[in-house]
């Protein structure tokens, strides 16, 4: 969330720059609330003072033996109005957490101001697009030969969005898992594998809670009230909630393999058929933990983690720093990394690496002592490294060959016994 006191400073200031991801918010609940409840905590303390002074005027009175009958009675009406006044402010203070909650992160000062994601900045470009000297084809294309997904079988099973990996298929995306944690554990990062169903809190705690509701997937009953992850951000961000972390263990940086789920597939057009969007894909996911003055070296060494995935698959590739409206919610700064997909004619986001400052940790209560023994809040990043089926879509895309058989990348061959190439029927 949101540092209450940059908003009381100067709330029109801190609304025109959330203006720039949603022009929607206004701040003035979020103010009117604020005001409420320090006045009525004020009110408290004072009715308190009040009780405390009649309380000893009380006990002077009964030492000299007078009657304090109706003094006794002034205590006890002070004291239902002090539990009204409480239990308004607590009511108060929950549509207040909600209301700050529901704001998303101030976006840096030199990010772009735009709702317009076409002006995302193409900061770099890696590599050229391939050229065919065939009429080539997309992925579900290739897949009628390949059999490597079984789309039928998975709408059956599970309804539309969530594919079968069959035969090479599952093989191939478990070699993309398996080569993707092993460059992020050479890069540094701590493998941890994570529950796939988190509390609420939790789910709050990584800013998905509120506003993001209802794009998640979530079990409750008389026993359970849990959600399932939307990405291993989530779980990661809550291995710290509540913590103070050691000045000198930061910074913690984690990766972790899960599958991620979403309410999210079936809302494009026809070209987001098959792998491009669907509820349920796998991801191995970057999270950092840092003081506030590493946060911008720790997400150049996340970046630098996930392209060298794409490099080591030798896939062509850009970055594009988001303009205000398309960052992330929970994000300062967000770059997006996307990979050519030729049967889609376009870019398509395979890793969002973001820096999300003390939004995240103050929300999940993540802090550590600073030098001067000062307690503050933690800078939490997070990145994808990387999501696996849009760069499934882009393996089997860029490497196809005129006959239907797709090569596979060196870099992978060693995790499936040195198979160089798919191929149908087999």
């Amino acid at each position: 969330m949101i540092d209450i006191r940059l908003i009381r400073k100067d709330p029109a200031a801190i609304e025109a720059k959330l203006k720039t991801k949603d022009p929607s918010i206004s701040l003035a609940k979020v103010c009117e609330l604020d005001h409420k409840i320090r006045e009525g905590k004020t009110k408290v303390e004072q009715l308190k003072a009040h009780r405390n002074e009649i309380s000893l005027k009380i006990g002077e009175m009964k030492r000299k033996g007078e009657d304090a009958t109706e003094v006794m009675k002034q205590v006890a009406s002070s004291a239902d109005e002090i539990h009204a006044l409480d239990h308004q402010t607590k009511q108060l203070e929950e549509t207040f957490i909600c209301e700050l909650a529901s704001l998303p992160n101030i976006p840096a000062d030199d990010i772009l101001v735009s709702q317009d994601k076409n002006d995302n900045v193409i900061i770099k470009t890696v590599g050229e697009k391939p050229t065919f000297n065939f009429p080539f084809k997309n992925h579900m294309e290739l897949n009628e030969k390949l059999n490597i997904f079984d789309f039928k079988r998975g709408a059956k099973i599970s309804g539309a969005g969530w594919p079968v990996y069959r035969n090479m298929g599952a093989r191939l995306e478990w070699a993309l898992i398996q080569y993707m944690i092993e460059t992020q554990v050479k890069n540094g990062f701590m493998q941890w594998i994570p529950p796939l169903l988190v509390r609420r809190e939790i789910v709050f705690g990584s800013g998905q809670l509120p506003k993001f509701e209802n794009q998640q997937f979530k079990i409750t009953d008389e026993d359970y009230d849990l959600f399932l992850i939307p990405t291993a951000e989530v779980p990661l961000n809550g291995l710290h909630s509540d913590e103070i972390i050691a000045d000198e263990e930061l910074p913690l940086k984690y990766c972790a393999y899960s599958p991620c789920f979403r309410r999210e597939a079936g809302a494009a057009g026809s070209q987001e058929r098959g792998l491009i969007r669907v509820h349920q894909f796998n991801k191995v996911e970057m999270f950092c933990f840092t003081k506030p003055e590493d946060s911008s070296k720790v997400f150049d060494e996340m970046m630098a983690s996930a392209e060298d995935i794409l490099k080591g698959l030798g896939l062509h590739y850009r970055n594009a720093l988001l303009v205000t409206g398309d960052s992330s919610f929970a994000a300062a700064r967000t770059i997006d990394i996307e990979v050519w997909l030729p049967g889609q004619n376009r870019y398509y986001e395979v890793s969002s690496v973001s820096n999300c400052t003390d939004y995240q940790s103050r929300r999940s209560n993540i802090r550590y002592r600073g030098a001067d023994g000062k307690l503050e809040f933690v800078h939490t990043l997070n990145g994808s490294g990387l999501a696996t089926s849009r760069l499934m879509v882009a393996l089997l895309e860029n490497n196809q060959n005129d006959d239907g058989s797709v090569n596979i990348p060196k870099a992978l061959q060693k995790y499936l016994g040195g198979i160089e190439k798919l191929e149908a029927g087999k």
